[in-house]
């Protein structure tokens, strides 16, 4: 089999993805855009968290043109990307209890903020008290993971578990467990992940239902442009004024 028709199949079974999610998916991302539309109106702040090959998808609405200026990105030391060394230590970091309490001690997040959790399995103890500890503090939770790990697989957490128990607002990512889309007789792995593109398009249409939600209350939608266009740094400098209480990254 050549290369070029395993390309092929692995667009395939990604663009198969994506359809499932448009479809099955619709009310999650309304209901995830009006939680954040919500929170803007309100005042609120936006963060997002993903550990691992998880903060892909949440970096990619950080800081990013044609996105919301409020979504601040809470970072957990050694477990965001791929950048600590080694690169194990950050999925043993996703197990240490505790470890979720102490981050959000020390961080902004507070009452009336909204927080998004990105974890494909959602079974770690991160993720999981992550989420139970952000809405003690009276922050709203949308949660995105693949439910099939919570069928599937054991929780790693003390409570038995998944982060999808402890969201206001679950999005599924179908993604089947084991991350991988494609198999061959001659290989002895699946390989071929999709979650990244899935969860990184589920999370711009949230984004996009938010901005278009702000816009039907009459209000502005705190959108950045690119640097590289015309008018891009000004624009932005005065989102940036404007919500200069709300944009942590930015200090």
């Amino acid at each position: 089999m050549s290369d070029r028709r395993l390309g092929g199949q692995f667009f395939d079974a990604a663009i198969g993805l994506l359809q499932r999610v448009r479809d099955e998916e619709a009310e999650a991302v309304e209901a995830a855009g009006k939680l954040l539309a919500d929170t803007v109106a309100d005042g609120g702040r936006l963060f997002a968290f993903g550990a691992g090959h998880s903060s892909l998808a949440a970096q990619d609405v950080v800081y990013r043109a044609g996105g919301l200026a409020l979504m601040n990105l809470l970072a957990v030391p050694g477990v965001v990307g791929v950048d600590v060394t080694p690169a194990t230590l950050g999925s043993a970091l996703e197990r240490v209890d505790g470890l979720a309490g102490a981050v959000l001690d020390t961080s902004p997040l507070g009452a009336g903020d909204a927080l998004v959790i990105v974890s494909l399995s959602g079974r770690n103890a991160l993720p999981v008290e992550m989420a139970l500890n952000a809405r003690a503090l009276g922050v709203r939770v949308i949660g995105v993971t693949s439910v099939a790990y919570a069928t599937e697989t054991k929780s790693r957490h003390a409570s038995g578990t998944f982060l999808k128990d402890h969201c206001d607002v679950v999005l599924d990512s179908k993604i089947a467990v084991g991350d991988a889309e494609l198999a061959l007789d001659s290989v002895p792995a699946p390989f071929a992940p999709a979650s990244t593109v899935v969860t990184a398009a589920l999370l711009q249409a949230v984004m996009a239902t938010a901005a278009g939600s702000l816009a039907e209350r009459g209000l502005e939608p705190p959108l950045l442009r690119s640097g590289n266009v015309d008018g891009g740094h000004e624009w932005n400098g005065r989102i940036m004024d404007e919500y200069r209480e709300r944009i942590f990254y930015r200090h």
